[in-house]
């Protein structure tokens, strides 16, 4: 897993590792802009609308967002990465914190229409996003929406043939989402659905 460290090295490249990725249609961001897209075209649905973004990187999602007049609340853990969104939405509160240690206080205390979390949540273990997701719930507003957008897969099998397929650039110190598990897991406190958007990511949607 890459530290705190290694994500601020990695800042100024990551946009451009993220669209080789992308382009080339290979794990692990195959189909980054299409889940980008998707949870984009359904924040916009409410105008002006309150929006966590957890694990916002460089901005690229938030700051289209916050371009539109959305009120944009953010968090990330590299300092390097924040320093690079806040050029692009110098208005949003950009919060550096680590989110194994639940949700800073500013975020704790608000409400939001909106929680979005792109390529973040695959640091946190299995039982440790259910019981994250759990904390998000909590802070949305009514008719609120979580949308994850990562390295997911439908059914644990999947997830295997994938790893099998990209065994050579494989991170076992990642942990990717099982929607079948993951929806078990968070039982009745909530409603979820998922939507594949290549081989290898896809978004995951929550709502109370």
């Amino acid at each position: 897993m890459l530290s705190k460290q290694g994500f601020d090295l990695w800042a100024n490249d990551y946009d451009r590792t993220v669209q080789l990725s992308e382009e080339n249609n290979e794990y692990p961001f195959a189909g980054y802009k299409g889940i980008l897209n998707l949870i984009f075209n359904e924040a916009m649905q409410k105008e002006g609308s309150a929006v966590l973004d957890i694990g916002f990187g460089t901005g690229v999602l938030a700051a289209k967002l916050y371009e539109r007049g959305h009120q944009i609340d953010g968090i990330d853990f590299s300092e390097e990465m924040i320093a690079i969104a806040r050029k692009k939405m110098p208005e949003a509160r950009l919060m550096q914190w680590d989110v194994t240690k639940g949700l800073p206080e500013t975020a704790a205390n608000s409400k939001y229409d909106t929680i979005i979390s792109t390529y973040a949540l695959h640091h946190l273990t299995d039982e440790e996003k259910v019981v994250f997701i759990k904390i998000l719930l909590e802070q949305l507003k009514p008719d609120g929406r979580i949308f994850i957008g990562d390295i997911a897969f439908r059914t644990r099998e999947g997830l295997a043939q994938c790893r099998l397929n990209n065994f050579k650039y494989w991170d076992e110190d990642e942990f990717y989402f099982a929607y079948d598990e993951f929806e078990r897991a968070l039982g009745n406190s909530c409603t979820s659905e998922f939507h594949p958007v290549s081989h290898c990511g896809g978004v995951i949607i929550l709502s109370k």
